[in-house]
């Protein structure tokens, strides 16, 4: 079912009202000391080590309150840019489930990332050895056994699942493979409040309004939000949307200082938590 843009609206309206309350996280607890291991791991791809100064992996994986003895859902790690961090975190006590999306073509955009990405977690058992690949249908999402992960974690995803039409669906399925009381982690690209639905699709930008009222919908509770992702110097209005900003670059030769000069994007960092009961 594709997402009604008034309803919505109007609903993500209310949805940012009733959560008006809901203050910044707490300080940061200190970090894992395993967790900044993993973080400063020499497996780390050189070209995504350079980026965690606009993805915090640290604090937002903090914030998250992600342990090593937890079993994680990534959806869609994509390249595995927090693969690098989670798998290796998590091998010992816990369990890395990475969710990657059928593609019925290899050769596809996505059928390529998947082989990718699988191709990277054979080549070094010492790290990805224990991953857990979970593939499901993105037209009827399904992450795994009902209450089996401790957390769910999606990083620049959601705003892709709002243009495809199918967001309520990802959202219901992240609360059918949580434990109660498990926490679902949300980042992604902030659009400004009160910016229409089409123009959200067109730029990759979403309002915080927008991804609470789907993660309330489908049963979750908005425990927290975090300033970690902000960039207080994306305008959010761009010619080609979010991906004008690295790392897409999606923009002329002749303006890459200017953009390199704002970095990636405005992101909301949310935490949600399954009821107990």
């Amino acid at each position: 079912m594709r997402l009604s843009a008034k309803p919505l609206l109007a609903a993500a309206l209310l949805c940012a009202c009733a959560f008006s309350a809901v203050a910044a996280d707490k300080p940061a607890a200190k970090t894992d000391p395993a967790l900044s291991a993993a973080i400063a791991g020499q497996w780390r791809d050189p070209k995504n080590v350079a980026r965690d100064v606009y993805r915090h992996p640290a604090q937002t994986l903090t914030f998250f309150g992600v342990k090593p003895n937890q079993t994680v859902v990534e959806i869609t790690p994509g390249g595995g840019w927090y693969s690098e961090i989670l798998a290796p975190y998590l091998q010992a006590k816990g369990q890395y489930v990475a969710a990657l999306a059928k593609a019925s073509d290899p050769n596809s955009y996505g059928g390529r990332n998947n082989k990718a990405l699988t191709d990277k977690f054979a080549a070094d058992k010492a790290r990805y050895g224990g991953v857990k690949i979970a593939e499901f249908d993105a037209k009827a999402p399904s992450f795994g056994a009902a209450g089996s992960a401790d957390a769910v974690l999606t990083f620049r995803n959601v705003h892709n699942w709002v243009d495809a039409g199918n967001a309520e669906s990802y959202f219901k399925a992240f609360y059918a493979v949580l434990k109660p009381g498990g926490t679902l982690g949300v980042a992604d690209h902030r659009a400004k409040p009160g910016t229409d639905l089409e123009k959200m699709k067109e730029s990759g930008y979403l309002t915080e309004a927008l991804v609470i009222k789907l993660a309330t919908d489908a049963g979750f509770r908005l425990q927290a939000k975090s300033e970690i992702n902000a960039n207080a110097k994306d305008t959010t209005d761009h010619p080609n949307g979010v991906w004008t900003l690295p790392p897409t670059n999606r923009h002329d030769a002749a303006d890459d200082a200017k953009y390199k000069a704002i970095g990636e994007s405005d992101r909301m960092t949310l935490r949600f938590v399954k009821p107990k009961a």
